[in-house]
Formats: structure tokens, C-alpha cells, sequence
């Protein structure tokens, strides 16, 4: 019945691939704020408490990546003219970190995997359409250079 309950919720995620065209660009470096804090946020999470050392190894990554991400957007959004506010959660990734302290063991493990093949997918979707699409050409340029980093991490989720 969880699974079931779950996999209804993962449906319910609103997802970047609706809307083909680029955000501005203050809502994209906002966006991808956002992912790269529940990224940050939910793997420190997890690093405290699984046993389980490829989801160490992927999670330390994760924070790693997704640390430079934010400093690569930043930048270049200060390339850009635009005065970045500090990066937040969103209400997602705020949905998503309470249901990970929700839950214990390898459940939580098991919770962290789903939600990652989610978040990046959301993160991929972004990151390519503005990538092609967006207005800032040093952000575009970011998208660009982000989006790999994201699909291999894609790549690594699919084989958990």
C-alpha cells in the first residue's frame, strides 16, 4: 500500500518538461537553487545515517556537485546583472526532506533513491531548456555545463 501511495506521489510531482520554454532568468537561477539545496540538504541527511557505502559514496557526491552547481549559477548570474538572493528550498524539496526525517533505516535509503530519480530528472529538464532556450547567455552557458553532470547522476540513480 506505501508503494502504491508513493508511486501516486512521484505521478503527482509537477515536472519542468511541461513547459518547454525557458524560465526568465532570475527563475531559473531560483530553480535550480532550490534543487541543489534539496540535492545538498537531503544527502547530508542521509550520509548521517545509512550503512549502505554506495549511497555514502553517491550522497558525498551529491553534495559536492551540487555545491559547485550553486557557485557555478551564482556566478553566473552576477555575470548576468542579477543580484541572486541565498538559495532556498522550495516546497518540494521541503515535502521531500520532512518525508526523509519521516523515515528510519533502509526505508529512508530506499526513500532518498526515489526522490533523487525525481529531483534530477526535474534538474535535467531545467537545466537543458534554458540551456536552449534561455535569454542570459552566461546562465545558458552554465545549463549547458550543468546538464551532463545531472544526467550522469541520472545514470548512477538507474543502476541503484
Amino acid at each position: 500500500m506505501k508503494r502504491i501511495l508513493f508511486a501516486a506521489a512521484l505521478i503527482a510531482v509537477p515536472t519542468y518538461a511541461i513547459a518547454q520554454t525557458a524560465p526568465t532568468p532570475a527563475t531559473y537561477v531560483m530553480k535550480a537553487g532550490a534543487g541543489d539545496q534539496y540535492e545538498i540538504q537531503s544527502s547530508k541527511l542521509v550520509l548521517a545515517t545509512t550503512q549502505n557505502p554506495g549511497l555514502k559514496q553517491f550522497a558525498t557526491m551529491m553534495v559536492s556537485d551540487h555545491t559547485k552547481s550553486t557557485a557555478d549559477v551564482k556566478a553566473a548570474a552576477k555575470q548576468s546583472k542579477l543580484m541572486p538572493k541565498p538559495p532556498m528550498l522550495d516546497a518540494m524539496g521541503r515535502k521531500n526532506i520532512a518525508a526523509l526525517k519521516a523515515s528510519k533505516g533502509t526505508a529512508r535509503d530506499t526513500l532518498y533513491v526515489e526522490q533523487q530519480k525525481v529531483a534530477h530528472q526535474n534538474a535535467l529538464t531545467l537545466h537543458q531548456t534554458y540551456a536552449a532556450s534561455g535569454t542570459a547567455p552566461a546562465l545558458k552557458q552554465v545549463a549547458a555545463t550543468i546538464a551532463p553532470t545531472v544526467q550522469h547522476h541520472i545514470e548512477m540513480l538507474s543502476s541503484m
